[in-house]
């Protein structure tokens, strides 16, 4: 029987996952921990899983609603879509065949903010939780819970939970506790500030707390987190970094940024990771971030002595890098925190903070509109994130993507965004591998010539035709569009495969 559970009283609920399952039902409202691959049940979703399949099997309905704090995992979110065993899922997805069931009309979803969803659950716009499934790396003695690599929305679930079903992962690194920070914000009409100032800043315990009376079920498993690797930075992505740092140079110039004490958000991807790669060489020292996620350059950053402290809700980490973290838990604790998203997350600490945020997307149109969830502007990829939650809030909001896609099918640069997550008013910059366009203080007409700029050349003759059509058919108005040709390099990537006129 596991040490890790220090309650005596709770040894007798260990089981099995198939037992445990028994514990959710057809129509369920399910919360479960994990965000990017990290902190996820193991063993339950398959559980479940199998459960649905054999009702089905009879001829029976099963299906629940699962609400998660950002994307799991095939062994979470892919058994549980193949199995068709979610009617609604939030707030954010990125497995491949949950994507497809989703575009395919046979499993609902609703792309939320971050920093919102967990919020959402407390405030009960969704209805009553059922149960929550959290991994955690213990039990201690009075009960709570010590979450493994990722805090996502798992102290909304639990709260809001009949019922709680923990896995103790073995896995995970006893020395990962001490990284958590733990802190609610009060229930309306209570609300106060979150007092964090700065991003190294700590205001909780290491720890949710738990009615040890509400845990149903505990299993124990022994698996790793879904850690992919990062690809090698690829010649665009080194270029896309280099333009980046040199719009962080620029602003050092321009006196709004100093190379001591920069503090970032990123986003997850090679690019970002390609951006974080940059700064080791760079000027710049003592950065911080306030970000979500944790990725493989920024574990590099902190052993550089580059990076000071990095506040997030999880890792997103190469499986190198995790194995790094489980073995060396205790020197990255002195610099890693870990908060609950809605804290991560949080407008008032972004905006308190001054960061810069860098966020990936699927287009810009050529004054500014950013789509970052739907290809074609109605096949959704993954979902807003907390992209939403910092571009909003932050010092300067930045989006980076190559050009073109899809081996030049695609413009990342377009007449009209398909799809806008982010408008005009709140994208700042925008980097491509052919430069920065930075559109603060120009209006609509005046971001055009700096967007196709940095578009891909071949496409820049397009754009230009279609802005100059634009104002033909409308001369005087403040955001010129064609509205019968505005989407036409959408039509041809639908009829011909590529935008390409």
């Amino acid at each position: 029987m596991s040490e890790r559970i220090a309650k005596a009283d709770l040894k007798s609920k260990v089981m099995t996952a198939a037992e445990a399952a028994e514990f959710v039902n057809n129509g369920d409202k399910v919360g479960v921990s994990g965000f990017t691959g990290s902190g996820y049940p193991k063993a339950l979703p398959t559980a479940i899983a199998e459960k649905a399949k054999a009702a089905h099997a009879r001829g029976e309905e099963f299906a629940i609603d699962v609400f998660s704090g950002a994307s799991t995992a095939p062994d979470c979110d892919g058994v549980l879509a193949e199995a068709d065993a979610i009617r609604y899922r939030m707030p954010y997805q990125s497995d491949p065949t949950m994507r497809n069931k989703i575009n395919a009309g046979e499993m609902k979803y609703q792309d939320i903010h971050l920093s919102q969803s967990g919020l959402y659950v407390e405030q009960g716009f969704f209805g009553k939780v059922n149960v929550a499934i959290v991994e955690a790396i213990r039990i201690d003695e009075n009960g709570n819970i010590v979450p493994s690599s990722s805090v996502g929305n798992s102290v909304e679930y639990i709260n809001a939970a009949d019922k709680v079903i923990v896995e103790i992962n073995n896995w995970q690194s006893l020395d990962l506790e001490g990284m958590h920070d733990i802190w609610s914000v009060p229930a309306l009409p209570n609300r106060v500030a979150v007092p964090i100032n700065k991003p190294g800043d700590r205001i909780g315990v290491g720890y949710i707390e738990v009615d040890p009376a509400k845990i149903v079920a505990i299993v124990e498993t022994d698996e790793a987190d879904r850690n992919a690797p990062f690809k090698e930075p690829d010649e665009v992505s080194k270029q896309i970094a280099a333009n980046f740092l040199q719009f962080l140079e620029d602003e050092v110039a321009a006196g709004r940024l100093s190379y001591d004490g920069y503090i970032m958000q990123s986003g997850v991807g090679n690019v970002p990771n390609a951006v974080m790669a940059g700064l080791l060489d760079s000027k710049f020292e003592n950065i911080q971030a306030y970000t979500e996620v944790i990725q493989d350059g920024m574990v590099d950053l902190i052993d550089a002595g580059k990076m000071t402290v990095a506040s997030a809700t999880a890792f997103s980490l190469s499986p190198e890098y995790a194995e790094k973290m489980n073995d060396e838990a205790k020197r990255y604790r002195e610099h890693i925190i870990l908060r609950p998203q809605q804290i991560s997350n949080h407008p008032e600490v972004i905006r308190r903070v001054g960061l810069i945020a860098t966020n990936g997307m699927i287009e810009a149109d050529i004054y500014g509109n950013i789509n970052s969830t739907h290809v074609n502007g109605t096949r959704v990829m993954n979902g807003i994130g907390g992209s939403g939650d910092f571009t909003r809030n932050a010092f300067v909001s930045s989006f980076i993507s190559g050009s073109e896609a899809k081996g030049g099918a695609i413009s990342t640069i377009v007449p009209f965004a398909s799809h806008i997550d982010h408008t005009e008013h709140d994208a700042m910059v925008i980097i491509t591998e052919r430069g920065y366009a930075d559109l603060r203080g120009l209006a609509p007409r005046d971001r055009v010539a700096k967007m196709i700029e940095i578009a891909h050349p071949n496409y820049q003759p397009a754009l230009q035709e279609y802005f100059e059509r634009a104002q033909s058919v409308q001369p005087h108005l403040s955001t010129p569009h064609d509205l019968k040709t505005a989407f036409d390099f959408h039509v041809r990537m639908l009829e011909n495969g590529s935008m390409m006129p």
